[in-house]
């Protein structure tokens, strides 16, 4: 069985997007996808009019380094570093001086409300602050787009509408385009437009404006 089939889907320069859909219906594969951490073996993924599929090794991962943030549900977080060093970690990987590393990642741990907290290790932080350090972290390299991997799973309802005003903000005032999967009908209100998967297909597509 295919985990996408015949999918036909446009995601325009500041869009928010909650994808939805059933466990195995196809959404995490077009996350993937969208990420280029899984090439399709049929079909056409053009990022910004670059077919993605042309790319080598090398030229994907430059894509993802220097055009794409991602959240992930568990964080993903190293657990003996500071939360300023976690952030951190994406600028390394782009060669910048430590000087520089170190006011971009507490710009983007202020912007989360987390000012306070850069040398503090996950252990000593919530999941709630967990998961605001792991969005610092995806918001540093200043993406074009935002990949959120059921960002507010392990947290309780307060914590998930925090979480989901911050991207909302980041997708409103910064223009960077998110792009959401979720099984919470209440987080994907957040969302200008919500895509529902049924057995590797699109069934809806639905432009709601936001409601929040």
């Amino acid at each position: 069985m295919q985990a996408l089939a015949g999918v036909n889907l446009t995601i325009n320069r500041g869009d928010f997007v909650a994808v939805m859909g059933p466990s195995g219906s196809g959404k995490s594969t077009c996350m993937n996808v969208l990420g280029c951490l899984d090439t399709p073996t049929s079909g056409q993924y053009l990022f910004d009019g670059i077919d993605v599929g042309t790319l080598s090794r090398d030229q994907l991962a430059l894509l993802r380094r220097n055009y794409l943030g991602f959240i992930f549900q568990g964080f993903n977080l190293l657990n003996r570093t500071s939360a300023l060093e976690n952030v951190e970690l994406p600028l390394i990987y782009r060669g910048l001086p430590a000087g520089e590393r170190r006011e971009r990642a507490l710009n983007a741990l202020n912007v989360v409300g987390l000012s306070g907290w850069a040398h503090h290790t996950p252990g000593e932080l919530s999941g709630g602050q967990q998961q605001r350090v792991a969005i610092a972290r995806a918001i540093v390299t200043q993406p074009a787009v935002l990949l959120a991997d059921e960002p507010t799973g392990n947290l309780d309802s307060s914590r998930s509408r925090e979480i989901m005003e911050l991207l909302s903000s980041f997708n409103s005032e910064l223009d960077i385009t998110v792009v959401m999967v979720t099984h919470e009908p209440d987080m994907a209100a957040f969302a200008k437009r919500q895509i529902h998967f049924l057995d590797g297909q699109v069934v809806r597509d639905d432009d709601n404006g936001g409601a929040h």
